[in-house]
């Protein structure tokens, strides 16, 4: 099996955890995802299966939309509720003071990944550094944020759609737009509704993949859909598939390219009327 899931993760579930029941699901090893998610996290999860795995790299750099929940006047160590709480303060925060506030974070922004994230500093995970009471300097990472609303509320919880690029933490926007207030802040919930061109409309839960796997796989050249296609004749196909730089008369760009046959062949480019493989996917 080829192609790509979309599924609906869980609250409580790892990344890993869902990869693994997937594994034992389709009876496939070659699986990968373009994105963990925390446990206390759900949503749009887009995992790879089998050749298809080669686009994770591609899928990588997709950005994100998360619907989260901002929890203001309470600080944890993990810069969400499932932390432990460093401190607590009363906060009467409107809707108009928020909204004032987080105009302030859109677009390129600096942003201090949190102790308790997978990132690695003199190779060792921040997060193990973290439980061991550790808590060691991080540089400040550029991240874009393209769009930050407040879309509503929930009991106390201020509820945030936010649209970013790859490696945002939205943990670390919470606390931060908590310290800009003078309050604190964290995350109280987190449900990712977008993956680049992928939307949580189309996800499944992992009981509905296991009843019927086939029925919900996306072909991997989906992930690829802004790019024009060309059709390569079978002359053409083999010289490609033994790796070889072809003639091609499409203008210079990227492209979806296909055999005769319809088989997705490669996401390949074009300059100056040579076609080169970025990436193939056929069957080897």
């Amino acid at each position: 099996m080829n192609g790509i899931i979309l599924v609906d993760k869980p609250q409580g579930w790892t990344s890993h955890d869902v990869v693994g029941k997937l594994r034992g699901i389709l009876h496939e090893r070659r699986i990968g995802h373009s994105g963990t998610l925390d446990p206390m996290a759900t949503g749009l999860l887009v995992v790879f299966v089998g050749r298809a795995t080669r686009g994770v790299e591609f899928a990588e750099a997709h950005s994100k939309e998360y619907i989260a929940g901002l929890r203001l006047g309470v600080a944890t160590d993990t810069q969400d509720i499932t932390g432990n709480v460093l401190h607590e303060t009363s906060q009467n925060v409107t809707e108009n003071e928020l909204k004032s506030v987080i105009n302030g974070f859109l677009g390129d922004i600096q942003q201090i990944p949190p102790m308790y994230s997978a990132i690695k500093v003199g190779g060792k995970k921040l997060y193990e550094l973290a439980r061991k009471g550790e808590c060691v300097e991080r540089k400040p990472r550029n991240v874009n944020i393209s769009k930050l609303e407040l879309v509503g509320r929930e009991e106390n919880d201020f509820i945030l759609d936010v649209g970013c690029s790859k490696g945002t933490y939205i943990r670390a926007l919470c606390n931060d737009i908590g310290e800009k207030l003078g309050c604190s802040g964290c995350m109280s919930s987190l449900r990712r509704v977008k993956a680049g061109q992928f939307s949580i409309s189309d996800a499944h839960t992992i009981e509905e993949i296991a009843e019927d796997p086939e029925k919900y796989i996306l072909p991997v050249d989906s992930l690829f859909s802004e790019y024009e296609t060309i059709t390569a004749n079978s002359e053409t196909e083999k010289k490609l598939k033994n790796g070889n730089a072809v003639k091609c008369t499409a203008a210079d760009g990227k492209y979806r390219v296909y055999a005769e046959s319809g088989e997705f062949l490669l996401l390949g480019e074009v300059q100056q009327g040579i076609l080169k493989t970025i990436k193939n996917f056929f069957e080897v």
